[in-house]
């Protein structure tokens, strides 16, 4: 099974939008990319302020004669074991970006990798026994000696979900859920040629 790269006609003549100035479509890259990774936040951190620790109400020492400062409890933050000033909180950290500046990353992203030649199409990824080293094997026949690969396609058969379960270098990705995020990160893109037509939907504009 061979691949080939993907040029910017190949591209063109699949009906893949791509941004073909090269200063348009960076910030929106990045503006997807802070979003990606702020949703990914859970936002749970948490510490307890001197009302929520478990304390007594008991005054530690009198109010007077003992030359000390004031106290009223134990769990003014002072204390050891008192309440935090100002520490985290449960907060939301997610982040909301236009579909249009979605979309406009993503045809920027992939437009950059196939200009830098990482872009590669075969006409179809199949490993028929379920085994890695079966697996591994296309995978090498594809990219050759490429440390971390995304293969793309409209669906994988459940041997060959199965085959590549164990290969953490290699993500098989269907082209409705690709977004801008795996197409920065993996030095080899291999997209099976069904899968075009998805992508051409994908970047309309």
């Amino acid at each position: 099974m061979a691949a080939k790269s993907i040029s910017i006609a190949d591209a063109q003549k699949a009906d893949i939008q791509l941004v073909e100035d090269a200063e348009v479509g960076g910030q929106a890259v990045h503006d997807v990319i802070v979003a990606y990774q702020a949703n990914r936040r859970t936002g749970s951190a948490n510490t307890k302020t001197r009302g929520e620790v478990a304390a007594t109400g008991k005054k530690p020492f009198r109010q007077k004669g003992t030359g000390r400062a004031r106290q009223g409890g134990n769990a003014s933050p002072v204390h050891r074991g008192g309440g935090v000033v100002f520490g985290p909180r449960p907060r939301d950290y997610s982040k909301k970006v236009p579909k249009g500046i979605k979309r406009l990353a993503f045809s920027k992203a992939l437009t950059v990798r196939i200009n830098d030649g990482d872009v590669l199409s075969t006409g179809s990824f199949a490993v028929e026994d379920g085994k890695t080293k079966s697996f591994m094997k296309e995978v090498t026949g594809l990219t050759g000696d490429a440390k971390k690969v995304l293969i793309v396609a409209n669906e994988f058969s459940e041997e060959t979900y199965r085959s590549g379960r164990n290969v953490q270098s290699v993500l098989l990705m269907t082209a409705s859920e690709l977004n801008t995020e795996h197409l920065l990160h993996y030095n080899k893109i291999v997209i099976v040629e069904e899968a075009m037509s998805t992508l051409a939907a994908r970047t309309a504009r």
